[in-house]
C-alpha cells in the first residue's frame, strides 16, 4: 500500500510533493524546514532596521518537531526514524545543530548524513532535514 499525504496545519509544501509518503512499512518524509503554517520561520528575528538574526538551534528544534508532527499523522514517531539527511547552508552551524539533535537522538538513533549546501529555498533557512522511518507497530 502506498499513501502520500499533505498534512493539514503545517506549512504547505512549496511545490507539488507531499509532506510524507508511506510505502508498505517504510515512511519517507520530504525535506522539512522551520517554516511555520503562517509561512513565517522559527529561528528568525528581524529588527526595526531590517537586520536579520538567524538561530540554528531554534530552527533545528522546529524542523525536528515538524518531522515528529508529520510522523504522528501516519501513526509513527521520531523513535521510528532509521535515517536522517541534513542539509546545512553553513558548516559553521554544525555545532548548534548537533547540540539540538542530541536532545532528540543518541547513538542508538537513526543513521545520519550531514552535508553543506549552497542555499535552501528561502534565505532565512539555515537547515532542512529529510527523514526515513520504518513502522514498527
Amino acid at each position: 500500500m502506498t499513501d502520500a499525504r499533505t498534512i493539514q496545519g503545517l506549512a504547505k509544501p512549496r511545490g507539488r510533493f507531499p509532506h510524507v509518503k508511506v510505502s508498505g512499512d517504510m515512511i519517507f518524509v520530504s525535506g522539512t524546514s522551520s517554516r511555520l503554517p503562517d509561512n513565517s520561520f522559527a529561528g528568525v528575528e528581524v529588527d526595526e532596521l531590517g537586520t536579520t538574526n538567524l538561530d540554528i538551534r531554534t530552527q533545528t528544534r522546529a524542523v525536528i518537531e515538524n518531522i515528529g508532527r508529520i510522523l504522528s499523522e501516519v501513526d509513527a514517531s521520531l523513535a521510528d526514524v532509521v535515517q536522517i539527511t541534513t542539509f546545512l547552508v553553513s558548516m559553521n552551524d554544525f555545532g548548534g545543530y548537533n547540540e539540538v539533535y542530541a536532545e532528540y537522538f543518541d547513538e542508538n538513533g537513526p543513521a545520519r548524513t550531514t552535508v553543506a549546501v549552497h542555499q535552501l529555498p528561502h534565505p532565512h533557512l539555515l537547515i532542512e532535514i529529510q527523514a526515513i522511518a520504518r513502522k514498527t507497530r
